[in-house]
């Protein structure tokens, strides 16, 4: 799948917003505002049960990174995700 396919499909389920259990979560992190080279995928089967997380990382920006959108993808598909949250911006790691 390309890069944009996977990007637009993704935005798509963030905009629906809360739609119930299990929910996914998307937060992107870097050494600057403008490149995000981690993102932290978080899954939340119900209400109240903690969040289980899974690392992705590149050299680059993960968010022009086809191969780890489309991983974000196929886990937000296999997991029947309701709900996808995303963390607006980069938030900086030192």
């Amino acid at each position: 799948m390309n890069l944009d396919k996977s990007t637009k499909r993704i935005a798509k389920r963030v905009k629906k917003g809360f739609q119930g259990y299990p929910q996914i979560s998307l937060a992107y992190f870097g050494v600057s505002s403008s490149c995000a080279t981690e993102v932290v995928v978080g899954f939340t089967s119900e209400e109240g049960a903690a969040a289980q997380e899974q690392k992705f990382s590149s050299k680059g920006d993960v968010r022009k990174d086809e191969t780890i959108q489309t991983t974000l993808l196929k886990i937000i598909e296999r997991a029947d995700a309701k709900t996808v949250v995303e963390v607006a911006g980069v938030s900086i790691i030192n």
